[in-house]
Formats: C-alpha cells, structure tokens, sequence
C-alpha cells in the first residue's frame, strides 16, 4: 500500500476533469493525479453524450445564448455563470478541443462547421461528431493528457471520502483554522486497499446521480459520488430538486434505457402515440418537440399515465430520408439495431428517464466550493447555470469552461501537499467481505422508490413515503458499511441513499414547482406554475 502526494487531485476524468488536467500540466513542474473508479477511462458521463456541444453559430451571439440560457433556466440560472459560458466558452472549443486535442467536428462540403439544432436554442450553434459527440471528445483529450509526464492517471481507484482539516487532522488545534480540503481516502481496487492521496488541491469532477433512478441514461458509476463526499464533509449542496429526466430513452424490455439523442427531434423527429398520433400540441403549440426537455418529459409522463401506455414513438423515418439519418445518427442505429429496431424505417420506442442533475456541490466563477483547496466542475457542481432546468447541449461546455478556470485558478496558488505524517491513515472497521446481493437488493429498493415518488411528478405524500422508506434503508446501509471490508459496490450504495435523501430533502422543502422540480399538490397555490408552463 503506497499513499500518493501530487499538487492537484482530479477525482473523474470526463470533460471538466481532462479541460483541469490539460491546464494544469502545462507547468511541467505541477503534478496532477486523476482517478477513476472504472477500469477504462473511457467510461463516463462525457463519453455517453451524443448529441453535441454549444458554440457559436452563424447566425448568433453571446447575448442569444445567454438569452436561451435563462430562458430554459425558469428563472433560477445565473445570469453571471450564463454570460461567462457564453464569452469564454466558444473560444475554448476552437483552442482546446479543435487546436490541442485535434477533435474533428462535422462539416458541410465547404468545410464549415455543420450547427445542429436542439430543444429551446433559438439558432442553430450545437456541433457534433455524428451523434457520438462525446466519445470523440474525451478520446482526444486523454490521448492528449497521456502524452504528458507530469499527468498520472489511475483506473480501478474509488474515493471513499475527502480528507478535510479539522476533521481528520492529528493536530487538535487546526480546530481553530478554516475548513480545507487535502485530498482524499481512495480505495484501490486491485489491492484491496484503501490510501491516502494528499493533494494541495483537490477537484471534484465526479459527475452526476442518474443510478438513483430505476429509469436513467447514465453510466452505471454516476451514482452522486463527489456529491455525497461533500455533503459529508460540510460543503453545500443546492438545487437538488432539480433533476432533469430526459424525454427519449430507448424503451425495449430486456434492454438498457440507451439515450435517443435530443438532436433526433431537433433534426425533425415528432413524438407519437402507440396509435400513430402526435401529442405534443396539447402541451406546447408553439415549440412542441423542441419545448425544453421537462416540458417534452412530462408530456410523454402524462400520455403513459393517462392511456396506460407502455411507451410513445419518436418518428424520424417518416421527416427525412434513410441516407440522411444513417449519416447523421451513426449511434442511433447501432443503439436500436440489437433490438431489432431500424430508425429509417420505423418509429422508435421511448420513455423518459433520470439525466441531468442541475443542483449540485456550490461553487462560485472560479470552481471554488466554500472548503480551502476543494474545487468542483461538471456535472457534480452547481454554477448556476442550469438553474431548475438545463438548455440542451449546454453541460459539456460547462465542464469545459470551469475545468480550464478551476486550473487557472489554481495555477495562480500554487503550494505543496501537506505531508502524511498529519493525517491519520484509514481505520478499517470490519473484516468481512460484502454481500453482493444485500447490495443489488437495496440498490433495486431505492431505485424503485425514488422512480415512483420523486420522479417527474411529485407530492408532499409521495415524497413523505420515499424519506420513510429510504431513512429505516439509510439506517440498514450505514450498520453494514461500518462492519465490513469496503469495495466499489458498497461505496457506490452508500453514496446513492445519501444523494437520493437530498434529493428528497430538498424537494419537499420546494413547494413551488419550477422547471424540472414538478409538485402536482402545489398547482393551486399562488404563484404555482402549471404543469407545462414557467
């Protein structure tokens, strides 16, 4: 067992922590760790984005986006997260992805960049790598992070929790300093073993919390890691409530809940009965497919609940041709294709699912949370931004935007790991190993309960019944987590209750139902909006 000290701790290598990362490594002399908890560092959130990333478009300018920003926001997204997005962000998808990274983004035959177009932007400024956008995207960034020497990156490695003074200090009188953060205890799975990683600054990178839901299209690790390690250690947390459920995921029994692209409806695509119908001019005449996603969601919610209907249909076959599609939604076919489903000639099966978390750890323009030398960027933290209701294809630029300021931040305070003589090595509290049904057993139960009572429609008796169920579930957690050996799985369980009880928390304090945050019992009250309008 070998503890680490590097100046800067990435926990996540998606877009936020690789944008930090390549910042970073610029100063041959800072050392940079990244860890993840997958065996591939392919495998996150970033790399299952498809439908693109926000820039400019032609006809465009950062007073628009800033304009469509709020507007999908429902009054709750930074005005100042929303202007710095749209001034730097453009910029870095030339200089980091296209000139450092060497990521090629579709182009018309001229060699101009092809814009697509997705939910409530008001121009067409998303650009893609056919519709697996993300993919591209990261795998440029870690070949080019894997070319730098000063870059180490650790696979199979799990934070268990962050190193935070006070709380872990030997040195009973650092009670009197400012709370700080000096790395974290990470499990590392091939040995076994849990170590300390010291770093002058860690940053948070984790990305979100879909695995709480029984219907998601997130990748099985985004189950609320960084945000129940900071909730932990004393870091805020906000807008929790808002949880943005993607309206199309594939819906095929036996299948996963892959993610049909918001692009598709933005490239024409209409939402369909089971009988042939469209139905989104009875929630939204003017936009109707390209209403934002919550508007899109719960009118695709309210068609199953009030037909009994299994799923809708998302029709592209019949607005553009087989070419067109095959060209464009590479990923579309491959993801329906096993299932016997072919896109340029049939409508596809879909339901909404659990996507994006808007809240998250609080931070300011720079990445900072409220702990010395703890930054948080992507997914996992709260800018602003999104407010209640994230505007499509928004999220990976943020990731890029606050990883390159959260680097730059720390580039200009540069300072050593504390040394490991101050921090007290992992107690290990129990010697069995987990049982790994218990574990699938409780993670089904919490899906379940926070699908059915905090899902896309709630109330106060919906939400009373999921903290009931899931504190006694808490409770059941935390006895067998102090009394067995840890592994991935019981972190990640552990970490998912923690999350989905803030989650509950925060939505039963919120009354007021505001884009993504949907409280049925509070429509009639003053100020309440319906279930289709902001």
């Amino acid at each position: 067992m070998t503890d680490i000290r590097t100046h800067t701790l990435i926990i996540g290598c998606g877009i936020a922590g690789a944008a930090a990362a390549l910042r970073l490594s610029d100063d041959p002399n800072h050392e940079i760790a990244i860890i993840t908890r997958a065996p591939d560092a392919m495998d996150s959130n970033t790399a299952w984005s498809q439908g693109g990333i926000v820039t400019r478009g032609l006809d465009d300018s950062p007073d628009l986006l800033v304009k469509d920003i709020l507007h999908a926001g429902a009054g709750l997204s930074s005005p100042k997260a929303a202007r710095i997005l749209a001034d730097e962000g453009p910029a870095l998808v030339q200089s980091v992805l296209v000139e450092r990274c060497g990521v090629r983004f579709d182009t018309a035959e001229d060699g101009e960049w092809l814009f697509g177009l997705e939910a409530a932007h008001s121009t067409r400024r998303i650009v893609h790598v056919g519709d697996k956008t993300g993919t591209a995207i990261i795998q440029h960034m870690l070949e080019t992070l894997s070319r730098r020497p000063n870059v180490t990156l650790l696979t199979n490695h799990t934070a268990v929790d962050l190193i935070t003074f006070p709380h872990h200090s030997l040195e009973p009188l650092d009670v009197y300093e400012p709370m700080a953060c000096h790395g974290a205890y990470v499990l590392d799975r091939a040995h076994r073993e849990i170590i300390r990683v010291l770093a002058a600054h860690t940053i948070l990178a984790t990305g979100g919390l879909g695995q709480i839901y029984r219907n998601t299209t997130n990748p099985r690790g985004a189950r609320g890691d960084g945000i129940a390690m900071a909730w932990r250690a004393g870091v805020r947390v906000t807008n929790a409530e808002y949880v943005q459920f993607h309206p199309t995921a594939l819906s095929v029994r036996g299948a996963p809940n892959l993610l049909i692209s918001e692009a598709v409806r933005g490239e024409g695509a209409q939402l369909l009965t089971p009988k042939g119908e469209p139905f989104m001019q009875k929630y939204d005449p003017e936009w109707r497919e390209l209403a934002p996603r919550d508007v899109v969601a719960r009118a695709i919610h309210m068609e199953m609940l009030e037909n009994g209907y299994e799923h809708v249909l998302l029709d592209i076959a019949s607005q553009r041709p087989a070419s067109f599609i095959r060209a464009r939604f590479p990923q579309l076919i491959e993801t329906c294709e096993p299932y016997g489903i072919d896109p340029t000639s049939q409508p596809i099966p879909v339901v909404p699912a659990a996507h994006y978390f808007c809240g998250g750890v609080l931070v300011d323009e720079w990445g900072q949370t409220s702990f010395d030398g703890l930054y948080a960027v992507g997914e996992v933290s709260c800018t602003g931004l999104h407010g209640a209701n994230r505007l499509a294809s928004t999220s990976l630029l943020e990731g890029l935007v606050w990883g390159d300021r959260a680097a730059r931040h720390i580039a200009e305070r540069q300072r050593d790991p504390i040394h490991v003589n101050r921090v007290p090595e992992w107690r290990y509290m129990g010697s069995e190993h987990p049982d790994p049904a218990l574990i699938e057993a409780d993670m089904t139960t919490l899906k379940n309960v926070m699908w059915h009572y905090v899902g896309l429609i709630r109330t106060e008796d919906r939400l009373a019944r999921a903290e009931n169920d899931l504190r006694h579930l808490m409770h059941e957690v935390e006895t067998f987590y102090r009394s067995t050996r840890l592994n991935d799985a019981l972190i990640g369980m552990r970490n998912a209750i923690q999350v989905a009880r803030i989650v509950i928390f925060s939505a039963q304090r919120n009354r007021i139902s505001r884009g993504t945050h949907y409280r049925a019992d509070a429509a009639a009250q003053p100020g309440a909006e319906l279930l289709m309008r902001r």
